[in-house]
């Protein structure tokens, strides 16, 4: 398995171009809400299958 460096290098340059975008707008805490809401939920449906 060989590393495309190039490509690694602009996605994490992207994202963190894009995380220091969204906290500057104040996007960053609705980002992290809709993350915790989603591992909330998947949290709830693993809970629930247990009996």
């Amino acid at each position: 398995m060989q590393i495309k460096w190039k490509k690694l290098m602009l996605s994490l340059f992207i994202t963190l171009i894009t995380e220091i975008l969204f906290n500057f707008l104040g996007l960053d805490d609705l980002a992290d809400y809709g993350e915790f809401i989603s591992q909330k939920s998947s949290l709830i449906a693993l809970g629930t299958s247990r009996k």
